[in-house]
């Protein structure tokens, strides 16, 4: 994968590269230093904290929501590993009577395959199947679990959220079972409030790679209706107390698709019921590959990441011709296995990073293996003296400051998406 600013940007200077090196070396044996973000401020003046659905955050990478983060000590894991937020696993909505019409989603993971991955460029990358789709227990396990996240994230900066698959209709005429978005949303929000307080839950509403290529989702037309009504219909179940990511699939249609998409989810119902940040995007789906007995399976590698930086770049071209609305904040997913890729997302438009198969690697791919699973990760996504987070940020950085765009204070990705050519956050 490549940006041509990236390509085209300064070298890396010798004394940078050589404290990357160096703290590359002592942090991978000794442990990522306490205060992360201030650190990599005061050291290589590069902001790592950001915002995450309107919530302050640490540092910008965070945990997509799956199989890793479905208990209480990967959720402290993530916190003690230097991450800024996690997306718990994705819950089965519910209405007070205990029905849920998603329900074929809720089933165990049994089997889980890390493996290598080749894209049609012949690009290598990472994948990992498994078969299970969503939360598995009781509701009621779910919102403990979240209880027990939010009271072990109290008072670290990292920001805890709940995702949710609730009720589409797969028909025009079909209606929508409001219940489960009512029931399902308002008692996350209890437990949200009883730990956090007043200010607004975030909530991530999964539209899943599976999805894409279930019967429900085969209407291009349907579809766009989901993206329209699904962000006031959480909010209305949450008592105007929430707000709401989609995480959006990668559809079975053209990337022209994704551009609709983004602009349905964005205008919303017509009534300022828009998503407040997009997460662009759920991973590939491929219907005719087998896993476990079952027939279509999700996955990401390098093709993921360049349809999504793909669509992200062309609906940034669309704002900028006026062709399509600023859309909401955006988090980055897909194939963010290494710095220099959130780098190339934020010069996209993103302003946060969220992986899952990174945790997954096999111990081989890091130089600080016998750190813990999210401490290892973070070390090489941020300090890695080629292609870590700091060493590309320091380089667009010096060409930030060669095309005239200062800046105040240390530099982040609201920077980089200025010098992307999309306006500030």
């Amino acid at each position: 994968m490549s940006s041509s600013i990236l390509d085209s940007a300064p070298p890396l200077r010798e004394a940078t590269r050589a404290a990357l090196e160096r703290d590359y070396e002592r942090f991978g044996d000794a442990g990522l230093p306490a205060d992360l973000a201030g650190y990599v401020a005061d050291e290589y003046g590069i902001g790592l904290s950001g915002s995450y659905g309107g919530s302050p955050i640490r540092c910008v990478f965070g945990k997509a929501s799956g199989q890793l983060s479905l208990q209480r000590s990967q959720v402290e894991g993530d916190i003690a590993g230097g991450l800024g937020y996690v997306i718990l696993k994705t819950v089965i909505a519910q209405d007070a009577g205990g029905g849920q019409s998603m329900a074929e989603w809720a089933i165990p993971e049994t089997r889980m395959l890390v493996e290598r991955i080749t894209d049609p460029e012949g690009d290598e990358g990472w994948t990992v199947t498994w078969k299970g789709r969503g939360w598995y227990g009781t509701f009621d396990e779910y919102l403990a679990f979240f209880r027990e996240a939010l009271e072990a994230a109290r008072g670290t900066g990292v920001l805890i959220v709940p995702s949710c698959k609730y009720h589409l209709p797969s028909r025009e005429d079909e209606e929508w079972r409001v219940g489960e978005y009512a029931y399902t949303t308002s008692r996350l929000v209890e437990v949200w409030r009883d730990v956090v307080g007043d200010s607004p839950m975030p909530i991530e509403k999964d539209f899943s790679p599976t999805l894409a290529g279930d019967d429900r989702a085969q209407s291009s037309r349907q579809i766009l209706e989901w993206l329209r009504r699904v962000p006031g219909l959480i909010r209305e179940g949450g008592g105007g107390r929430v707000v709401v990511g989609l995480k959006l699939m990668n559809a079975m249609f053209d990337d022209a698709f994704q551009l609709d998409m983004i602009r349905a989810a964005t205008d919303g119902d017509g009534h300022g019921q828009g998503a407040d940040w997009l997460v662009i995007a759920n991973r590939l789906f491929d219907a005719g590959k087998e896993f476990d007995g079952k027939r279509g399976v999700a996955y990401g590698g390098p093709e993921l990441s360049k349809r999504n930086l793909r669509t992200l770049r062309q609906a940034r071209d669309a704002v900028r011709d006026g062709s399509l609305p600023a859309p909401p904040p955006i988090s980055a997913t897909g194939d963010i296995l290494t710095g220099r890729t959130a780098a190339e997302y934020a010069l996209a438009g993103a302003e946060n990073f969220q992986m899952h198969t990174l945790f997954q690697l096999p111990n081989t791919e890091f130089s600080a293996g016998g750190l813990p699973r999210a401490a290892r990760a973070v070390h090489r996504l941020v300090f890695h003296p080629i292609h870590g987070f700091v060493a590309c940020m320091a380089r667009l950085k010096e060409c930030s400051g060669s095309r005239g765009l200062h800046t105040l204070g240390p530099y982040s990705v609201a920077d980089a998406r200025l010098l992307g050519g999309l306006p500030p956050l």
